[in-house]
């Protein structure tokens, strides 16, 4: 089953140097339908304005992926981590016990992001922070896990979090097709990044959503243009 979530209809906030929509319901937008998936709690798709970004601020027993679209995100937090995540590539922290962080982009043009929060499936974990390179051109036809819980993908290179959920990117050449196989039981949610794709026959527009259930292969084809897709696969 596909449920498709199109942008038009997600929650929008407009701070001003944030202009913020919501695939699930998050601080001011309430609504009893969206409420998460599985463990998935927040996907928001955050356009941050150029000099400007989240001040100091607390998070706990949370796991909160970073995915940058468009140009960069500067990071830190009260452990001493500091860093600079480029478009493509991807951060993690696990908030555990409790993480005070902030997030600026420090550059001269518009910082566009995915903020994904996932439940962890322990609370109370020592809070971690970092962030890896992901080039596109690796996950050309491919879809490469970003982050993820499970032992054989850390290894692989995905950035650890700390529940039996992985997110995963690829991109597509025009007309390109993929399948990921999900696992009885599982659920998985998708975002267009760039373009447009057809999921399990469902057509998606950039920055659609699609909730994805009771089904053991997710099929993804590109359309008459280059695509870019992230894929949470969740218990």
């Amino acid at each position: 089953m596909i449920e498709r979530i199109p942008f038009d209809a997600l929650g929008h906030a407009d701070h001003g140097w944030l202009q913020a929509r919501h695939h699930f319901s998050f601080a001011e937008y309430h609504d009893p339908h969206r409420m998460g998936l599985g463990p998935l709690r927040v996907w928001n798709d955050d356009t941050i304005a150029p000099g400007t970004g989240f001040a100091m601020h607390p998070h706990k027993d949370m796991e909160i992926i970073t995915y940058v679209r468009d140009g960069a995100i500067t990071h830190k937090d009260h452990l001493g981590n500091e860093g600079r995540t480029e478009a493509g590539d991807v951060q993690v922290m696990s908030a555990g016990t409790g993480i005070v962080h902030g997030e600026w982009n420090r550059e001269e043009v518009p910082a566009r992001i995915f903020q994904i929060w996932i439940r962890p499936a322990e609370r109370g974990v020592a809070p971690h922070w970092d962030q890896r390179r992901f080039p596109k051109a690796d996950r050309a036809g491919v879809l490469v896990p970003l982050a993820s819980g499970r032992r054989a993908e850390i290894a692989a290179g995905a950035l650890e979090i700390h529940q039996d959920a992985a997110l995963y990117g690829a991109t597509l050449a025009p007309g390109q097709t993929l399948n990921h196989r999900l696992e009885p039981g599982r659920r998985a949610y998708l975002v267009v990044a760039l373009g447009s794709v057809t999921v399990n026959g469902t057509d998606l527009a950039e920055r659609d959503g699609a909730a994805i259930r009771e089904t053991d292969t997710v099929t993804v084809a590109a359309g008459p243009e280059s695509a870019e897709v992230l894929l949470a696969d969740l218990p």
